[in-house]
């Protein structure tokens, strides 16, 4: 599984999509830090602050805004790199290879899933540096800045489990990016719909399995085991069900 992880890990940063992906992110999250900065900084809102007793810090106004345009950038970029990691390896003929090894199709899966969900927590290590460095001339509230990452990594995982469940579905890359992507829009709307309704916090209501819907607790510094257990199911479900999808593939 680590060898395989770390294979896929490598590939990633030869191929120059993912270094693409990488410094566009990266640059779009830094426009936006410094647009949130300035605007934090403006006499006005500064005054506004001052007199409202209740009024937000600087982590809820600059890092959680920071992190809530972080989802949404995922949500498009997400499908570019989890497109590629089993349609590639049936269109270049190198799947049978890898479903004959003698490993276990539940090491490929998490292998594969382990090796790009390293990809991200380097990009959020990168992330992380324009929060810490409000630092310089400023205090953070460190527990919602934890609690807002760790959403981020629970909503990055559950978006390549999906994908990678998406991917090994189909030989054509690109047809598995537009699946993926439209799956995340789905689930994403899932919240605009469902907000109307009474009884939204319902399990049975539509606006419960947005994904994006229990992101933003965690954003808010509310850890909520319903929140983490959420995501975990996300995550186990579509890893299962790509371990099924390759046994029955190797089967056949």
């Amino acid at each position: 599984m680590w060898v395989i992880a770390t294979r896929e890990l490598r590939s990633l940063f030869i191929s120059p999509l993912a270094w693409s992906i990488l410094g566009a992110i990266q640059i779009i999250l830094g426009w936006f830090f410094a647009v949130l900065v300035e605007w934090f900084l403006q006499p006005q809102v500064q005054t506004n602050l001052a007199a409202d007793p209740n009024a937000s810090g600087l982590t809820a106004i600059v890092v959680a805004s920071l992190f809530d345009w972080t989802a949404i950038i995922l949500l498009l970029a997400t499908p570019l790199l989890t497109m590629r990691l089993i349609s590639e390896e049936r269109r270049n003929n190198t799947l049978p290879l890898l479903l004959s090894a003698p490993i276990s199709m539940g090491s490929i899966v998490l292998g594969k899933f382990l090796g790009l969900m390293g990809f991200f927590l380097i990009m959020f290590a990168m992330l992380m540096l324009m929060p810490l460095s409000l630092l310089l001339g400023g205090t953070l509230d460190f527990g919602q800045l934890l609690s807002g990452l760790l959403g981020l990594i629970l909503f990055s995982g559950a978006l390549i489990a999906l994908g990678l469940y998406i991917s090994t579905l189909t030989s054509h890359p690109t047809v598995a990016a537009i699946s993926t992507f439209g799956t995340f829009l789905l689930l994403w709307m899932l919240d605009w719909g469902g907000g109307v309704a009474e009884g939204q916090d319902s399990i049975f209501s539509l606006s419960y399995w947005s994904i994006t819907n229990h992101y933003q607790p965690l954003l808010q510094g509310l850890f909520s085991t319903a929140d983490i257990v959420y995501y975990l199911l996300l995550i186990g479900l579509f890893l299962m069900l790509s371990i099924y999808r390759l046994d029955a593939e190797r089967i056949q």
